[in-house]
This record gives structure tokens, sequence and C-alpha cells, in this order.
């Protein structure tokens, strides 16, 4: 009779274990198919306006910004991802329209961003057709991003604005830019991109990250002797503060440097990052964290959902590296993210939120510049959770 009663049990248990991936299968594919609702009411509303991106949507109207802007390869980025699940032929067209409004910004010298514009259109684009000519725009962007590294101070310099301030800006952010460089690295003759690249993250990890794995935002380089001489925000609380989407892009940042290059120095520091986040006193228990992890926190504290979607997308693919309980411990966060979002609390109503899918991110808090809003890089990296965890279902 006990045996009886422990085999059902254990059907039970493993029902319910199958329920529940069930369920959440379902939350998966609900969400893609509202986002090629929502992407293709965007996609037709500026498909006709030539080289206009969607950037935001604040105070009741739309924000748009031309490729110059550092979001601008998130839009395209987003309709690759919609189009990989659902095989839309009219999803596929805007892709393609949208990505080449970026392609200029394969010649830009003048900032880190190329990489975030171009990966994340181009990249995808690559990856899901195969067109050489997409791979040429990435094999040219690479070498204008390296124009801006520095090998007596071995990093990519971020920003040349505020040179009163700085002398040579890094932010957390540009970790997300190597990856442009990783790729274009395995082509021949391009080898010292990965030097650059690795260069970089390593001296971020020495200078960046304080003792409890969390990140300063922006590290200054002094350019003659290469050791940092300010350490401070730009978007956070205040200069010791770990700002949310900054803990983020590099817990990011590690994971793919890892996958790249096998190193378990990369490996240890993504989950370093990953403990810190996900064990922080602040972590609200739906795992969409507010702006900034040390900000005062009161009713109205404005949550981050881009550093939540930043942050599921990273732990997906990093739960395919670590043992099996760590993995399950990461997947149980990125459920509780994705459920979330994907609820009616943070996903938006077809047609409302500016055709935006998600709501309720925080751009740059001080500068009281795009809060509690829509953000396209927060659509961009939920669809790229949500692909990594269906291919995972």
């Amino acid at each position: 009779m006990r045996r009886y009663f422990l085999a059902l049990l254990l059907t039970g248990l493993l029902w319910n274990k199958l329920a529940n991936a069930q369920s959440l299968k379902t939350v998966v594919d609900k969400a893609l198919a509202f986002a090629e609702q929502q992407s293709l009411l965007m996609a037709r509303k500026y498909g006709h306006q030539p080289g206009v991106l969607p950037r935001s949507f604040e105070a009741g109207k739309s924000t748009v910004s031309d490729s110059r802007w550092w979001c601008s390869g998130f839009f395209p980025g987003s309709l690759w991802y919609v189009y990989e699940h659902s095989k839309n032929p009219e999803l596929l067209s805007f892709a393609k329209l949208y990505t080449a409004r970026v392609e200029r910004e394969k010649f830009t010298t003048d900032n880190h961003d190329v990489g975030f514009m171009l990966y994340c259109s181009f990249g995808n684009g690559l990856r899901l057709t195969g067109d050489s000519a997409y791979q040429a725009v990435l094999l040219k962007g690479a070498e204008s991003l390296s124009t801006r590294y520095d090998p007596k101070i071995g990093l990519i310099r971020s920003w040349d604005h505020n040179k009163n301030v700085w002398q040579y800006p890094v932010i957390i952010d540009n970790i997300m830019n190597l990856e442009l460089l990783l790729w274009a690295s395995k082509q021949p003759g391009n080898a010292q991109l990965k030097k650059m690249a690795l260069s970089h993250a390593d001296k971020t990890i020495k200078h960046h990250f304080r003792p409890d794995f969390s990140s300063y935002h922006v590290v200054s380089y002094n350019r003659q002797t290469g050791v940092p001489h300010k350490k401070q925000t730009h978007q956070g609380y205040a200069d010791d503060s770990a700002w949310s989407r900054g803990q983020a892009w590099g817990l990011y940042g590690y994971t793919y440097l890892y996958r790249e290059t096998r190193e378990k120095r990369y490996l240890d520091q993504a989950m370093h990052i990953a403990n810190l986040l996900i064990n922080h006193p602040k972590m609200p228990k739906n795992f969409i964290p507010y702006w900034d992890y040390d900000a005062p926190v009161q009713a109205d504290t404005p949550r981050d959902a881009s550093a939540a979607c930043i942050m599921a997308a990273a732990l997906t693919e990093l739960s395919d590296f670590v043992g099996a309980d760590t993995k399950k411990k990461y997947m149980e966060v990125v459920e509780k993210q994705i459920r979330t979002l994907a609820s009616d609390e943070y996903t938006a109503k077809l047609g409302e939120n500016g055709n935006f899918i998600l709501m309720h991110s925080t751009g740059a808090f001080p500068f009281k510049s795009e809060v509690d809003v829509p953000l396209t890089y927060a659509d961009y990296y939920y669809l790229e959770a949500l692909s990594r965890l269906k291919k995972r279902l």
C-alpha cells in the first residue's frame, strides 16, 4: 500500500512538473504571438517614413530617432526575432526595410554603440538569412568600432563629450559591443579584434567592479598612465550605487564572453554578478528590479523592465553553462520574470503603448528622461529572452 501511494505521489509530482512546463510554454507562445501583432502595427506605422526608427512613447506621444541614436538597431532586431518564430513574409520585408535604415552606421567612429546598432540588426539578419551583404556591413562596422581602441589604455573609449570631466571614459554598457568584435575576429585577418575585446573585458573586470561584484557606471582613465582617475555614475542613483541596467549589461556581457571564449574567468564573473542580483535585498519578488538597486524604495519608485529583460536573456543562456542546481535557480528566476513581463501588468494592450510591447522601463531617471515608459531595447531583449526560452522548453 505504501508503494502504491508513493508511486501515486511521484506520478503527481511529475504531472505537475510537466503541466508547469507546458504552462510556461503557453505563456511564451502567446507572448510571441502578441509581439507579432504589435510589431506589425509599429512597422506599418513608420514603414513609409524614410529613416525613422521607434524609440519610446512618453507623455502620450511617440518618440522616434534616425540611425544616429544608440538604440537604432533594436527595432530591426526585434522584427528579426518575431519573424524567426512566425515566418510571416510581411515581417521579413519589414525586417529588411528597417535594418537597411541603420546601414550607414557601419562608418561610425565617434561612439561605441556601433555594436548595439549593427549586431542587433544586421547580426540577426545575417543569422537568419545568410545574406553576404549583411556580413560585409558587420565587418565594416567592426573595423569602425576598433578605431576607438587605444592600445596604451587597452579599452574602447565610450564617449567623446565632457572632456573637462573625463579623459577617457568607459561605461559598463560598452561590454555589450564587444560581441561584434568577437564575431568579426573569426574572419581571416581580424585576429587582432579578439585581443582588443578581451583586453577590454579583462580591464573592465579589474576596474569597473567592486568587491561585491556590483559595477560602477562610468570609469574614466588617465590618458597618459592608463589608470582610472574617476569612478562615477551618469544614469544611476549615486557614484557608488548599483544602477540596475548597468548590472544587467555586465551579466549579459560576461555570459556571451564565456560562450565565445570558454575562459573560466568570464563564467566566474557572470555567476558572481548573477548571484549578486538574484540575492540582492532590494530585488523585488517578481525579479523586475527598481531602476537602481540603491535608490530609496517608495510606492512610486520606478521599476526598469529593460533591466529585467536583459537579465532574463542572460540567465537563460548562462544556465547552459552551470550545474543542475544552479541552472534550476537561474531558470526559476527567468520564469518569474517572463510570467510577470507577459502579464497585463507589463504587457500593453494591442494597439496601445505607442505599439511597443512592454511598459514600465526607465531610461535615465536622474535626467527625468524616459521614466516609466516603453523602450525599444526592453522589447528587443524581451524577445531575445522569449526566443532563447522557447528553444529550451
